[in-house]
């Protein structure tokens, strides 16, 4: 059937790079499986699911209307929710159940009684900011009087003590061994106190970079979907691209030299040429940067876009001599018989990262999941 923009989701890839990212771990290592913003645009029930059935131990989102969802639909393993949140929002967190994270005492202080008021027990981590500059207490000092506030609350359980490392994609910088060495010498002192809690830093490049980074827990997104923690190749490394995107040419024309497509008329043709075009746009998520600036696959050929992104189209050339048709097949995130174009690709094209341009899909491009 043909539809103007579904993205294909494989659950078996998402199962299978469990497995790649499980074969980097050492000892009793966990995985927790990143699902936050719809997992990172390909359904977060749906691999949600995949991912446990890959060999995911632990689930984490950003939001509590996130953890929510999972729970909705009988997502049961153990659920982080790993953003900052309201004191309404955490407390429907606890009652979900997911665990939160703390790193303030006013906060953990406001957790106890909300814990106390809902008749549950909340379960809670401790975040140092080892170099992120985001979220989490710079002080040690501050972290280990939070998680005393949370170890003596009475429907409180500390559970974690994390920390986010900013720069594990840049390959041979220092700053990611720098917070790596602080983070590691204030885990020693937490344990001492300490000794049951589950400790994880890790994101998907730490994981891949250095397997000292994994301690207890790793936490993964980016290779769980098969994209390249590292912005290059990420079937080199053994990860398997879970989505690709399909529309379909909804029109051919021919165009004589001078007549421009598009708004702003930013192309024009050099020479007589056929000109496709399909039905997908800023609208989906099909980034504007993309003028001029990236290529469709169509009957296994790459034809360069041409034209300004419009909200609900694109147009390609496609030469002065052409077979194409309408109704035919365009693909703009995957492979057709020897060509294939990544996300890390058009990444690549507008200066971003692979994940946002999965994550900017909008929902008007429908999902579909197929099974392994």
């Amino acid at each position: 059937m043909i539809e103007r923009a579904v993205a294909h989701i494989d659950l078996g890839a998402i199962e299978r790079n469990c497995g790649r990212i499980r074969a980097e771990l050492r000892g009793k290592t966990k995985l927790c499986v990143v699902v936050k913003a719809n997992a990172y645009g390909h359904g977060d029930t749906w691999c949600a699911k995949a991912a446990l059935a890959g060999g995911a131990d632990w689930l984490a989102v950003a939001t509590t209307a996130e953890a929510v969802e999972l729970r909705r639909h009988g997502i049961e393993p153990p659920l982080l929710v790993m953003g900052a949140l309201t004191f309404e929002d955490a407390r429907a967190a606890l009652e979900a159940p997911a665990d939160v994270v703390a790193w303030e005492p006013e906060f953990a202080e406001a957790l106890a009684a909300a814990a106390d008021s809902a008749g549950v027990t909340g379960r809670v981590h401790i975040k140092l900011d080892s170099g992120m500059g985001r979220l989490g207490t710079k002080d040690p000092e501050q972290a280990l009087a939070v998680a005393d506030i949370v170890a003596e609350a009475e429907h409180l359980e500390l559970v974690g003590l994390m920390t986010h490392f900013a720069t594990a994609d840049a390959q041979g910088d220092d700053y990611f061994p720098h917070q790596l060495r602080a983070f590691t010498d204030f885990v020693g002192r937490f344990r001492a106190r300490y000794p049951a809690v589950i400790v994880h830093a890790a994101n998907s490049p730490g994981t891949f970079r250095d397997a000292s980074s994994h301690f207890d827990m790793v936490r993964c997104g980016v290779a769980v979907y098969g994209l390249d923690p590292f912005q290059e190749d990420a079937q080199a490394r053994g990860l398997v691209p879970a989505l690709s995107l399909h529309s379909f040419v909804g029109a051919v024309r021919h165009f004589g030299q001078g007549e421009s497509a598009g708004y702003g008329r930013s192309w024009a043709a050099e020479r007589p040429t056929y000109v496709a075009t399909i039905p997908i746009g800023y609208g989906d998520g099909w980034r504007r940067a993309f003028t001029n600036n990236a290529d469709v696959l169509i009957g296994g050929r790459r034809y360069p876009l041409v034209g300004t992104v419009s909200m609900d189209n694109i147009t390609v050339d496609l030469g002065p001599d052409t077979d194409v048709q309408p109704g035919d097949e365009a693909i703009l995130i995957g492979g057709d018989g020897g060509e294939r174009i990544t996300a890390e690709e058009l990444a690549g094209r507008i200066d971003t990262i692979n994940y946002e341009i999965t994550c900017g899909l909008s929902p008007r491009v429908r999902r579909h999941w197929s099974s392994p």
